[in-house]
């Protein structure tokens, strides 16, 4: 039997899940959205594309959640876009509803999917979801160490004219403005990018990592960033389906790690069939321990609103 992975909102995100999806034949896809047509008319879309790309997986689109029965996995991306000016904070109690709602309508009808976050402001989104799902906290897992460790890839690369596949980086935090790239453990072909580059151009490419996301807003004028976070989301979907036992940076439930507790914060985790098979425990610095200390305290103040809403 294939697998099944519904993906929650037909938006440019999640339409490129889908497409992502079947172009790799991870697994079947049902994509939901509210938008009455929209869901149908992409699945079909994608699913006219197999003859030509050669992929054989079924693709429904629907309204309501009774097709996604019994999925493996179920990826949140439904809700309200950044536009110019608005920060991934300003989206958050929009979003809570949609992810509320969502994770309801998965949970009943796949009680024992993975459920992987794409919302923003994802840390938030993936505290709303773990405690809506009742979930185990291997089984509620956010897309965001994997894209930003791929913009600070880019950039690396893009500075250094190398491969991007030579440079691997780590990236811990929160989702946004305070992510915490670890220069000192970012390295291409194992060269230390402190040999590499100086300082004042690693300082700038951190910056302009961790606002990614904003830069892409700013050319599109009218929505965000979704190649890459699809991207992104399906590399954390094929590392289950396939028990790939990847090691990434994803948003995860800390309970003491890090000296982190009560919150979903990116850190480097193994991906597995079971989800989180294992968060690792780096040793920081204490500048770098201060500044993801920073960014939980942002994640913290996220939370403390929605439990007013709860």
């Amino acid at each position: 039997m294939r697998k099944k992975v519904t993906v929650v909102g037909a938006g440019n995100v999640g339409a490129n899940c889908a497409l992502r999806i079947a172009g790799k034949e991870l697994a079947d896809v049902v994509l939901v959205d509210v938008v009455e047509g929209v869901p149908q008319g992409k699945a079909l879309d994608i699913l006219q594309s197999g003859p030509v790309e050669g992929y054989d997986v079924s693709l429904t689109g629907a309204n309501d959640y009774a097709p996604t029965a019994n999925s493996d996995i179920v990826v949140i991306t439904a809700g309200f876009p950044r536009t110019p000016g608005m920060s991934r904070d300003d989206l958050l109690l929009k979003n809570y509803e949609v992810v509320r709602s969502a994770t309801e309508q998965a949970v009943k009808f796949s009680p024992n999917c993975i459920l992987i976050l794409v919302t923003n402001p994802l840390d938030a989104m993936c505290w709303t979801a773990f405690h809506v799902s009742k979930f185990s906290k291997n089984r509620v897992i956010g897309m965001a160490g994997v894209l930003d460790t791929a913009r600070f890839r880019t950039f690396i690369a893009q500075e250094l004219d190398v491969s991007v596949s030579n440079v691997t980086a780590m990236v811990l935090g929160g989702h946004g403005d305070t992510m915490v790239p670890i220069a000192r453990l970012t390295s291409v072909s194992g060269i230390p990018l402190s040999e590499l580059l100086d300082q004042a151009v690693i300082d700038r490419l951190i910056d302009r990592a961790r606002n990614g996301g904003a830069e892409i807003v700013k050319y599109l004028k009218t929505g965000s960033a979704y190649y890459a976070p699809s991207a992104a989301a399906v590399e954390m979907v094929e590392s289950i389906l396939k028990d790939k036992k990847k090691v990434l940076p994803c948003a995860a439930y800390l309970e003491g790690e890090y000296g982190i507790k009560d919150l979903f914060v990116g850190v480097p985790v193994k991906l597995g069939s079971r989800g989180i098979e294992n968060i690792y425990q780096i040793a920081l610095r204490p500048e770098e321990q201060a500044a993801l200390d920073k960014s939980a305290a942002a994640v913290k103040e996220l939370i403390d609103v929605i439990k007013q809403k709860m």
